[in-house]
């Protein structure tokens, strides 16, 4: 009955990854596969700069949970995915179709040195288990995430607090979608309160207090 908050935020048109954090330490990552099975990529998410190997635990951040599942896009800026195919085309090599493969295809390397050879980084959107973390809304875990060392996309994320404002945000995005550094393909909304979002629950593959807005596709001409 009361207005529901919600958080808006670019759909970064990347490869899905999951970390696994003990005591604060990086002890395993994985694609997120099916929902349910992935691939194991620990050693491959360990070459990325992006992403710290020991959580910052310092007395003024919030307490790291003793386990603590993170959600996040492994991609390649625009630039970057240029330069990678630039460089490919000189080899000999053919170029990546798009720096969605380009990223999936690099952190799926058997050999992890060939990974780090790959200018991927990662933003992280969420958190697999909230239990035992004392925030109200997603935006406090986001906050808590980057306080923490993991790289997040505050300048990206927005608080709306109506579906109204959440649409105007959306359009606004795609609108202005050729000047982010990296790929999207939409944009992602949520509910920001944990407790309605606890409520909600999920379906079978996907929570009921998140939806992808998706863009129109871009349209090019090839030769």
């Amino acid at each position: 009955e009361s207005p529901v908050q919600y958080t808006v935020e670019p759909k970064i048109d990347g490869l899905a990854v999951e970390l696994l954090y003990e005591g604060g330490v990086l002890k395993a990552a994985s694609t997120r596969g099916d929902g349910y099975v992935g691939e194991d990529v620990t050693l491959n998410i360990k070459t990325i700069l992006a992403v710290p190997i020991t959580l910052d635990r310092r007395k003024d951040k919030e307490p790291v949970p003793e386990l603590l599942d993170v959600r996040g896009e492994v991609y390649l800026e625009t630039d970057a995915f240029r330069m990678l195919n630039r460089d490919r085309v000189g080899k000999g090599l053919s170029p990546f179709a798009n720096p969605r493969n380009a990223a999936a295809g690099s952190l799926r390397q058997l050999d992890p040195r060939v990974t780090a050879k790959r200018p991927l980084t990662m933003f992280c959107y969420g958190v697999g288990d909230t239990g035992g973390m004392p925030f109200p809304t997603h935006y406090h875990v986001m906050v808590a995430l980057q306080g923490w060392g993991l790289r997040v996309n505050r300048p990206g994320l927005r608080v709306c607090e109506s579906i109204r404002e959440v649409l105007d945000h959306c359009r606004l995005i795609e609108k202005e979608r050729d000047r982010f550094p990296y790929e999207i393909d939409g944009a992602v909304i949520k509910v920001n309160e944990l407790e309605l979002q606890r409520r909600l629950g999920e379906k079978a593959r996907s929570p009921r207090w998140a939806l992808a807005f998706k863009f129109q596709p871009t349209q090019e001409t090839s030769r």
